[in-house]
């Protein structure tokens, strides 16, 4: 089983600094360094003990790896260790999500967000729960936050054109959605023929 988490990692970077004291709780600012023809990166500078660097290692390769439950259990601890940072939240956030369980993930997911008001990343994964919840209006706000902060991010781009499509009955918003999208992704042939099915039916 191959995690959505991986293109998380390739977009999150967690740069760990100086040991922390037992009594110390990693904080982290994070940014949002956008970078137009490549994509973004998210950034976050924190003090993190090694140990709990080897674990948040460790509980995403067990995710990568399929092995949901244990990488679940292991980003519990580094999470709780590690309150301050967004980064273990939002791969918390996923695997739950992975795993079916909508609400914890959702939880997570919002914590996150408290940390990183900005990661398109996290609007993303919400603008998917709220979907599958029926919260199509709440939904299509996180999907149009996230790009706000990355336009190009495809992923958000074509999950607003579903949207619409689908469940908004908005085929303007749609239409506009599919043909960003496909700029940026264009040998996905599911989406073109979304968007020559709806050129028809705005025609009718």
């Amino acid at each position: 089983m191959k995690l959505r988490i991986f293109a998380l990692i390739a977009l999150s970077t967690l740069v760990a600094a100086c040991a922390t004291t037992p009594a110390e709780k990693p904080r982290a600012k994070a940014e949002v360094a956008v970078q137009q023809e490549v994509g973004f990166t998210i950034t976050e500078a924190v003090s993190m003990s090694e140990a709990l660097r080897t674990d948040y290692d460790r509980a995403l390769a067990l995710l990568g790896a399929g092995n949901l439950d244990q990488g679940i259990v292991v980003l519990e601890s580094v999470v709780e260790n590690a309150p301050g940072v967004s980064g273990p939240q939002i791969d918390l956030g996923i695997a739950l999500h992975h795993k079916g369980d909508l609400e914890a993930a959702e939880q997570r997911l919002l914590q996150a967000l408290e940390l990183n008001p900005a990661h398109p990343v996290i609007h993303n994964e919400l603008g998917i729960i709220y979907r599958k919840t029926g919260r199509f209006a709440a939904a299509r706000r996180s999907y149009e936050a996230a790009l706000a902060t990355y336009p190009g991010y495809h992923h958000a781009r074509r999950n607003l054109g579903v949207l619409c499509d689908l469940y908004l009955a908005d085929l303007d918003c749609a239409l506009q959605a599919y043909e960003a999208y496909m700029q940026t992704v264009p040998e996905d042939a599911e989406a073109t023929m979304w968007s020559a099915d709806l050129r028809m039916r705005m025609q009718q």
